[in-house]
């Protein structure tokens, strides 16, 4: 039987053991020109992506992972990057993604600046880096680019597509734009359309970086980004990613180690004070800020209802076997009622939807810190 096999299929799992390895750091290129969703189109465009676990030789093991805004593709250590990723105790074998039977491809989304094409990459039209050069990105954009790096790697159907935040939006998008592309859809604190309360934050959050002087115009140098307006910006996103509760257990009003009472009355006094300032530091030294307000721009003007005219009508088409909406009742960014929203117009067209309010007090970054929950639900779901 095994010389009659088609031989096109005896070269693809040839290519699912030799090219895929357990773990890898790698890039796919786009089809040239990729067009994007609001106009516009990329040349020479490419993903970046991380990989755990193997694909199969019938290569429908596959699950992919979208990022939220800030993160990369490094979602867990690989044999190049063994440094802890962001979702570190969820995805490797015997953990809830589980690497000894699924194949996991985290994708740095479009836009973002770890490899993937955006603003702060070169443009090969002019040899300079894009900048506000760059079109208008949309959330459709990343997960259309995200099929197209699987496509890419052979992969057409996948097992399972999952995202949390930005990449619970993502994972709506996908659905509603590729519907038989995943048997199984996990979207986690994200959104069929942003709120006002989030488009009102993420516009301030904007201003503080237009308003930088070094800002420029978008023309900024990478040797002097704007770094006050990228602090002010991560700040205030920082607020919001865990919630007045949890902040209260955490800090309550510890004073700052090291505050010497000769210091100007207006310096920081609080512990919570030395957190963001920690957070906002760490994070400008690694994100550009042109890729921070197209992204950030993206999430504002996603509405999934533009796919039909409501939610429910983007998703008629959707035929994936089962979906799985994961909500934190103490989120403020993205509130509980947005996830029942997205579980809601599933259900409207008959998919079996599993919808789960989480007690967590972490607030919006709760899928980050409170893995035993969120592990429990997807291991379920996907077992």
């Amino acid at each position: 039987m095994a010389r009659t096999r088609n031989p096109e299929r005896a070269a693809r799992d040839r290519h699912a053991t030799l090219e895929l390895p357990v773990s890898a750091a790698a890039s796919v290129a786009l089809p040239d020109p990729f067009a994007l969703y609001r106009g516009g189109t990329l040349h020479g465009a490419r993903i970046a992506y991380e990989s755990w676990g193997r694909l199969n030789a019938a290569r429908d093991n596959a699950i992919l992972l979208f990022t939220g805004l800030s993160p990369s593709a490094h979602a867990a250590a690989t044999e190049l990057d063994p440094t802890p990723g962001w979702w570190q105790r969820m995805i490797g074998p015997n953990l809830a993604i589980d690497t000894s039977r699924h194949f996991v491809i985290c994708v740095n989304s479009l836009g973002s600046c770890f490899g993937s094409t955006g603003p702060a990459s070169v443009d090969p039209a002019t040899g300079e880096r894009y900048g506000v050069s760059f079109p208008e990105l949309a959330v459709e954009d990343i997960a259309s680019s995200a099929f197209a790096a699987v496509q890419a790697l052979g992969i057409e159907r996948l097992f399972a597509v999952v995202g949390a935040s930005l990449g619970g939006m993502s994972v709506v998008a996908f659905a509603a734009q590729f519907p038989a592309a995943a048997r199984r859809l996990i979207t986690i604190s994200g959104s069929a359309a942003a709120s006002p309360f989030a488009i009102a934050l993420r516009s301030v959050q904007r201003e503080a970086i237009l308003r930088d002087p070094d800002w420029q115009g978008g023309h900024y140098s990478p040797e002097h980004p704007p770094r006050s307006g990228m602090r002010l910006a991560r700040k205030l996103g920082t607020i919001t990613y865990r919630s007045a509760a949890e902040l209260r257990q955490r800090f309550g009003r510890e004073p700052l180690a090291g505050n010497a009472r000769s210091l100007s009355q207006f310096a920081p006094r609080f512990a919570i004070e030395g957190y963001l300032e920690t957070q906002a530091e760490r994070f400008t030294r690694i994100f550009d800020p042109n890729c921070y307000l197209y992204l950030s721009s993206a999430m504002d003007r996603f509405d999934l209802a533009e796919h039909g005219g409501s939610a429910a009508a983007a998703l008629r088409a959707v035929s994936s076997e089962s979906v799985l909406v994961l909500g934190v009742e103490s989120d403020m960014l993205f509130p509980i009622y947005e996830q029942a929203g997205i579980a809601e117009a599933f259900e409207q067209n008959g998919l079996p939807t599993r919808f789960v309010r989480l007690p967590s007090l972490e607030g919006h970054d709760a899928f980050l810190v409170d893995i035993p929950r969120f592990g429990a639900e997807i291991r379920r779901f996907l077992s």
